[in-house]
């Protein structure tokens, strides 16, 4: 995960998992709705895991 990519998960977090699929952007989506914080900590998880 690059710098970049860091800073668009703190910037705007549904933004920086639209190449993860549908789900994780609807999700990221709705934390970030729901709460800035919750937005910017799922993002970096999905960002964040190896599997993907």
């Amino acid at each position: 995960m690059g710098c970049f990519r860091v800073l668009l998960c703190i910037i705007f977090p549904p933004l920086a998992v639209i190449d993860k699929g549908c789900g994780s952007f609807i999700l990221t989506f709705i934390l970030t709705c729901l709460g800035w914080i919750p937005g910017v900590i799922a993002a970096l998880i999905i960002n964040n895991n190896p599997e993907r």
